[in-house]
């Protein structure tokens, strides 16, 4: 009987007993005319090759399909972060061309086909604009998120599933034009870029400026204008003192005949509730998308979505994890995610390039055991990760006294989110105090608090500004809040400070 067949005659609950039935099925005659009973197919014989070969057993071929299926080892599967690190081909630090591959895999500019963790973020803007389309009416979103959250790669992906989305509809595509504000010269350049972009078959006047020429533009109905995507990055350095280019350019999508869609991207999330409220009142409040700092499970994912770009095996599960999980507890920063696994490889490579020179290679390792050598493991990443955090600052921050640190850490949660740039000492105080009283320490008083405040000023840690009365004092966070949480979270006292 075939080992299939035996497997469908005898079903059972327990997937084991399936098996059995069907790798060892009972002796039987394949014709009445054969004098010659099959054995067991299990019996080894001198033509047996390897599983897999042309002369491997099918029964044996058999028992590994639905071993792997089933997951029948004899022992529990161990808990793998993907199957992606699975039966994958083994990689050579050494190999120059396979390095070049997982290095670029893993680099920042790399362009993902598949943007991984940020879905509910893309296909809320992709909504957003296609009802503009739709409508043919123009308007505002405002997308902020701190550093590293998938915010550029987003916009990329969106406009691709626009593009597609509008010849699936047969619907007229928007001029798309992409400024990155860092890049204008002038801030007032964007209306230029803009009134340019937009073919409306009309000369720009040298009397007037192209502010001017585009809110007349939109204020009248002109034939045949096709409607415009404008994807502003790091909007913030627009900020002038009265915001006023920032306003007049939310105020374009107000314009009775505007074509203009509005994508603003900016890394500051307070950037919204510092101008919003001006735009509530000119009735031009764009919509707000806030990319949140990726999660352990969300760094894990991405950088798995990237290293499937290689036929390699490169990192050790449990390395991977250490890195995602000290990333998001830093900052969530996929960038440096990125950092820490390119450094790492480095890292490897020259722990490997040390042994071949030192001899100390066993040629006679067990090929499993030559290809788990070359992974990456968690002491690569451990030393990656004090090199991509480890500074001067981390160093300084370290060594610092216990008050200090604790002021550190209120200042850390003050301006948590981007909500602020700088505060007063009072209100840092404040802070202080109730991290004193939820810590059982005695808080000092605001004269002690200024003097030390003035000494991590001096460190180039804090800011402190001159001021009359010590609670009016200005204070600025000099250094980088993740650079904080790195040099503090070893201690479970500040960990804990820090929640």
């Amino acid at each position: 009987m075939p080992a299939f067949a035996a497997l469908r005659q005898f079903p059972s609950s327990d997937p084991t007993s399936e098996t059995i039935v069907a790798v060892t099925p009972r002796k039987t005659r394949l014709r009445s005319d054969s004098d010659a009973a099959i054995g067991s197919p299990l019996r080894k014989s001198p033509r047996l090759g390897k599983e897999g070969t042309p002369h491997s057993s099918p029964t044996a071929s058999i028992r590994k399909c639905l071993k792997t299926s089933l997951n029948l080892s004899g022992s529990p599967q161990k808990k793998q972060l993907s199957e992606d690190f699975v039966e994958r081909q083994n990689w050579n630090p050494r190999d120059e061309t396979q390095r070049r591959a997982v290095n670029e895999a893993l680099h920042v500019s790399t362009a993902q086909t598949n943007v991984v963790c940020r879905e509910n973020e893309q296909n809320r803007i992709l909504d957003f604009c296609k009802k503009c389309i739709k409508e043919e009416k123009a308007g505002s979103l405002y997308v902020c998120g701190c550093p590293g959250t998938g915010k550029t790669l987003s916009m990329e992906k969106v406009k691709v599933m626009l593009a597609d989305w509008a010849n699936e509809e047969c619907i007229q595509y928007p001029d798309v034009l992409p400024i990155n504000c860092t890049s204008l010269a002038n801030m007032n350049d964007i209306f230029s870029k803009i009134f340019e972009q937009n073919h409306s078959g009309k000369k720009r006047s040298r009397y007037t400026s192209s502010l001017q020429q585009l809110q007349n533009l939109y204020s009248q109905q002109t034939p045949g204008m096709k409607m415009i995507l404008v994807i502003a990055d790091e909007l913030d350095y627009l900020i002038t003192r009265d915001r006023a280019v920032l306003h007049d350019l939310f105020m374009l999508t107000t314009l009775p005949f505007s074509k203009c869609i509005l994508l603003g991207v900016a890394n500051a999330i307070d950037l919204a509730d510092r101008f919003i409220p001006k735009l509530r009142s000119l009735n031009c409040k764009p919509m707000v998308i806030t990319f949140c700092a990726y999660s352990k499970d969300q760094i894990i994912n991405i950088l798995q979505e990237r290293l499937r770009a290689v036929p390699y095996t490169v990192f050790q599960p449990q390395a991977l994890e250490l890195c995602a999980r000290k990333v998001a507890a830093a900052s969530g920063d996929m960038r440096k995610a990125l950092a820490v696994c390119r450094s790492a490889i480095e890292i490897l490579i020259g722990d490997s390039m040390l042994s071949s020179l030192d001899g100390t290679e066993d040629q006679h390792k067990p090929a499993e055991n030559v290809s788990m050598s070359n992974q990456v493991r968690i002491d690569h990443v451990a030393a990656a990760l004090s090199k991509v955090y480890k500074s001067p600052v981390v160093d300084t921050i370290i060594s610092l006294p216990q008050h200090q640190q604790i002021i550190l850490c209120s200042a850390v949660k003050l301006f948590r989110g981007g909500k602020k740039k700088d505060t007063t000492l009072g209100e840092l105080n404040k802070y202080y105090v109730d991290v004193c009283k939820s810590t059982s320490i005695p808080p000092v008083g605001i004269l002690e608090l200024s003097s030390m405040c003035g000494v991590l000023d001096d460190q180039g840690i804090l800011k402190l500004g001159q001021s009359r009365d010590d609670k009016l004092r200005r204070v600025t966070l000099k250094v980088d809040g993740a650079d904080i949480v790195f040099a503090l979270q070893g201690v479970r006292f500040f960990r804990n400070c820090l929640q």
